[in-house]
């Protein structure tokens, strides 16, 4: 069993970066097909003589920076702050220090505001340059007035930037899930950014690590996005978890959320899930497993699996299915499937490795999701505030 589970670890994280691979080398295929323009062999009878100083100077090729195909890049484009910085988390067991790297981006023109704050995490492999580029959230940042921020995984950590969301303990998933905390609590105290709209978005391992924030940490979050990510609370090792990201959960997936925590007693957390019916990395099953996970969570089914509350409407257009369920005229879940979406950020930079031009804008949807969502104040568990959603209709 764990000679097959070994085995299926390194199929995975082979899978993994062979996309990477393969993306490098479309790009420097590209590059190296562009036409160069050589010079004229005749001197035009209009061209002006040089001057001396100029005449001096050696010519020189310059390649033209890696634009993207799709849009401009965030980067060259977004209008407000970036800044790069480290915080000092609570230190985990066994470390003197725990630095989490991270950039933040704050538009334009919000000075005295209470702005939203949206955390996004990124997956294996990325950097979270990469990570805002890809997925082009800071120039929604800059048209809907939120900052963003962008938590960095140390190749310390793990040595291909991958979060350890399938384990909770003090010093590996625990340690980053508290680190994330402590972080957007420091930017709260510092930025004055409105806490009761603080967010948090990842894609495959980064969703895998919001999932663990929206359960362990439901009173500083008021929504969750999760991109291509596993279902939560089999995995306890690097090899169960590919076993998971594989074939899904092997156990009922209302039993791992009841195991972690006392449903009865959570707040909810309205959840978004985006996944590619092609994903080779996370299979979709994943997504399906997911949500009834958010479902049990926000006590729509019982422990059973029964649906004792609000009702599912599907919409189903341009190779994309939507499935909203809904309580009171409000959205709780949401999940969205996209038709040949492989491992990779929906409608983002496909430039960029793990981003596709294929299918909707997902950042667009994130923030439409988010922007109807508050927490409710701490303590308050009325089962009215449970769904603190968008309107169904919108």
């Amino acid at each position: 069993m764990a000679k097959s589970l070994s085995k299926i670890w390194l199929r995975g994280l082979k899978r993994l970066l062979a996309i990477q691979t393969e993306h490098a080398q479309k790009t420097a295929k590209r590059t190296s097909a562009r036409p160069i323009r050589a010079a004229a062999n005749k001197p035009s009878s209009k061209a002006r003589p040089l001057k001396p100083a100029a005449a001096l100077r050696t010519p020189t090729r310059r390649e033209a920076p890696r634009e993207s195909r799709v849009r401009p890049r965030a980067a060259a484009w977004a209008s407000g702050s970036w800044t790069r910085s480290f915080h000092s988390a609570p230190a985990a067991p066994g470390r003197l220090v725990n630095h989490l790297q991270y950039g933040l981006y704050i538009p334009s023109g919000h000075a005295h505001e209470a702005l939203p704050l949206v955390v996004m995490l990124h997956g294996c492999t990325q950097s979270i340059d990469e990570f805002a580029e890809g997925t082009r959230m800071n120039l929604l940042a800059d048209r809907y007035g939120f900052a963003v921020v962008y938590p960095e995984q140390s190749k310390h950590a793990h040595s291909h930037r991958c979060w350890h969301w399938y384990d909770s303990g003090d010093s590996a998933g625990g340690a980053e899930a508290r680190a994330v905390v402590s972080l957007v609590d420091a930017l709260v105290e510092q930025h004055g950014f409105d806490s009761g709209r603080v967010y948090v978005a990842g894609i495959s391992a980064g969703a895998g690590l919001s999932a663990l924030l929206a359960v362990k940490y439901p009173s500083h979050f008021a929504a969750v996005a999760l991109h291509s990510g596993p279902a939560f609370g089999e995995a306890r090792t690097g090899i169960t978890a590919m076993d998971v990201m594989r074939r899904g959960t092997r156990r009922e997936p209302v039993e791992l959320v009841d195991a972690m925590t006392d449903v009865a007693q959570y707040p909810g957390m309205p959840a978004l899930i985006i996944h590619g019916d092609a994903d080779h990395v996370v299979a979709p099953v994943n997504a399906d497993q997911l949500a009834t996970q958010f479902l049990r969570l926000n006590r729509l089914i019982d422990a059973d699996g029964v649906r004792k509350a609000g009702e599912m409407r599907e919409d189903r257009k341009g190779g994309v299915v939507m499935r909203d369920y809904v309580r009171g005229g409000r959205r709780v879940v949401r999940v969205c499937r996209v038709q040949g979406l492989g491992h990779a950020w929906a409608g983002g930079d496909d430039a960029v490795p793990f981003h596709s031009s294929k299918g909707p804008d997902a950042s667009a949807m994130v923030w439409e999701f988010f922007r109807h969502q508050r927490r409710p104040d701490a303590g308050h568990l009325a089962e009215s505030t449970v769904v603190a959603a968008s309107s169904a209709g919108r």
